[in-house]
């Protein structure tokens, strides 16, 4: 009599588990419903007993415990990526499971913009929530201290265009992305040079790159331009050009080029000192770079705007050329 009970009773124990397990086969693979799409973020290190936990909490699962157990079955529990995904009615739970094992993950991005500068990027990440921050307060020297360039400026070592990230990369990290991207950008550039360039190295045509940049946004002009400021530096004449002298001037300039400021000496001020400047201002697309180490010498000097405001400029290749070019733009704001 007790080894029928004993038996009567490991046969209903097989009958429960058969059922809990048919039951829990069931929900893993029925589509989640009553639900409204969402954002799901999971914190990189985050067990997958917690993850499950937080996704009953937010209605997407009734069974974290099931849910994690067949994670772990399915040696899937370690492989789960952090990173915010998007959470769609109609998902099984073990489509869920799959989705966040896939680092199928929504991607955020941040737009460097060409002519920017290294202060206003760091301004922007610092302001920006989906990044985590970790320099906080660290100088620039210390921040290209991180990136493996001590002692280096960090005007135009990284280069605009617009990335995307994983929520909760770190600036240091975004930062690397971009300026691992000007290498080779820019030795792409310089190993492409004009066989007769004037430049020595590599940081001089960033530096002119960045002027370029600075001076027009049309692609045709680039070279014109490139090819006017390396047509002045092999004659030895100043570059003369404002928008080094405002990177000079830093915090203290107005938005109004005022003379004086022309006369103020500082080491970006191309109006009284000879030769490029000491860092880039700015930082240059590709599209600079590549009109700075290929300039198209035309012998214009000079150059000036057009004031139609398609950001066109008149060349000169004499001063007398160039005062009269002057004196049509300014006729041309007259007019306007």
């Amino acid at each position: 009599m007790r080894k029928t009970s004993i038996i009567a009773f490991l046969l209903l124990i097989a009958i429960a588990v058969t059922a809990t397990s048919i039951y829990a086969w069931r929900w893993l693979h029925a589509p989640i419903t009553n639900v409204a799409a969402t954002n799901f973020e999971v914190v990189r290190g985050a067990s997958v007993g917690v993850i499950g936990n937080q996704l009953k909490q937010a209605g997407w699962i009734q069974h974290p415990r099931v849910w994690s157990l067949w994670a772990r079955y399915k040696q899937l529990g370690s492989k789960i990526k952090a990173g915010e995904y998007a959470l769609t009615p109609g998902l099984t739970p073990e489509q869920l499971l799959q989705l966040l094992t896939s680092g199928n993950v929504i991607l955020h991005s941040l737009t460097i913009v060409e002519g920017s500068t290294y202060a206003e990027l760091r301004r922007n990440i610092a302001q920006r929530d989906d990044i985590k921050h970790t320099l906080n307060n660290a100088s620039d020297a210390e921040v290209m201290q991180l990136l493996g360039m001590p002692d280096q400026h960090p005007e135009a070592q990284f280069f605009p265009d617009t990335y995307q990230f994983a929520k909760g990369i770190t600036d240091i990290d975004i930062l690397r992305i971009a300026q691992q991207r000007m290498q080779r950008e820019l030795n792409a550039a310089w190993q492409a040079r004009s066989p007769d360039l004037l430049l020595q190295s590599p940081y001089e045509a960033l530096i002119l790159a960045s002027i370029v940049e600075k001076e027009t946004a049309l692609a045709s002009e680039r070279p014109v331009i490139a090819g006017v400021f390396i047509e002045r530096l092999s004659r030895g004449m100043l570059l003369q050009t404002d928008p080094t002298v405002i990177y000079g001037l830093g915090d203290s300039y107005d938005g109004n080029l005022h003379k004086a400021d022309l006369l103020r000496d500082t080491p970006y001020n191309t109006y009284i000192r000879a030769g490029l400047t000491p860092t880039p201002i700015c930082l240059p697309g590709a599209a600079a770079l590549r009109a700075a180490v290929n300039p198209q010498r035309t012998g214009a000097l000079y150059f000036v705007a057009t004031g139609r405001g398609d950001g066109s400029h008149y060349f000169s290749h004499d001063l007398n050329q160039h005062n009269a070019a002057v004196q049509r733009y300014l006729a041309t704001l007259r007019h306007h």
